[in-house]
């Protein structure tokens, strides 16, 4: 099936990145919150300056993947410059970090004839978790994944179980996951265990329409195959439904809300790790 809508890099030239300058510690905060939900980044820090340029050291500059800019490096033909540099540290195999050396003059239609180096790289993220449905099992289940590095955030169209506050260091959405699931990358993890089967199929039909890298959903091994039966049906290809993990968490026995949450952040950790079904 095709994929649906996915945050891509910003043009080459960096043109879609429009920065409202800040401080470098309003900079900071920012790069920090985005990568605490999961999002990529890269940083712009000017090192050094020398001779006649706009540029001061310690100014910085933030692009996020989802759009946003925040910060400056100097302003005019050295911003655009150094945003276009750092589009390519927003892809999935980013460079690294290095030094660039600019020298305003012609080439740059200045003619401050000084000089500036800039550090850039980029932001590790954390991985990105979207479970909907924040019923017990999600109770339990996401806390321990956000204690294990994830980003993660529950969707729950009932405000009394995705209430702030109400799991410890997870985000919060009340609200239909088809909208409010778009804030998460589509990189990361989908987990689907809502109150109703028939919106659990709903949500991984809309999950395998774009790009994440592990979907699963909690039931029994019946429910399981009625989900396979209505993906191919609703024409869905066999390698589609092959992706989906259900249910899924490691086969331990698992029957409580917490111990089904055990299985299920064994199984992840597996998969971040490398690991698949019967590695060592």
């Amino acid at each position: 099936m095709p994929h649906g809508d996915r945050t891509e890099p910003r043009g080459e030239a960096g043109e879609g990145f429009v920065p409202h300058a800040a401080t470098p510690s309003a900079v900071l905060e920012t790069a920090a919150k985005k990568a605490a939900l999961g999002r990529r980044g890269a940083m712009a820090t000017v090192l050094d300056r020398k001779g006649s340029a706009p540029s001061t050291p310690g100014q910085k500059l933030y692009v996020c993947d989802d759009g946003t800019s925040i910060g400056t490096v100097g302003g005019g033909a050295v911003e655009r410059e150094v945003l276009s540099a750092l589009v390519p540290y927003l892809a999935d195999d980013p460079p690294r970090a290095s030094v660039r050396e600019l020298l305003l003059g012609a080439e740059l239609g200045m003619c401050c004839g000084g000089r500036v180096s800039v550090l850039l790289e980029p932001l590790v993220s954390v991985e990105p978790c979207l479970v909907v449905g924040g019923g017990h099992v999600a109770t339990a289940t996401a806390p321990l994944l956000a204690r294990l590095g994830l980003a993660v955030t529950v969707v729950d169209p009932r405000e009394a179980w995705a209430t702030e506050g109400r799991l410890p260091g997870v985000r919060t959405l009340v609200g239909a996951f088809d909208e409010l699931g778009r804030e998460v990358p589509e990189r990361g993890i989908f987990l689907a265990m809502t109150h109703d089967h028939g919106e659990d199929q709903r949500a991984i039909e809309w999950a395998l329409r774009r790009s994440f890298s592990f979907v699963g959903g909690v039931g029994s091994r019946a429910k399981a195959e009625r989900t396979k039966k209505r993906l191919l049906h609703r024409g869905f290809s066999e390698s589609d439904a092959a992706r989906v993990r259900m249910p899924v968490g490691l086969d331990i026995g698992a029957r409580l809300p917490d111990e089904i949450a055990v299985a299920i952040a064994a199984e992840l950790v597996a998969f971040l790790r490398g690991r698949g079904p019967g590695q060592t």
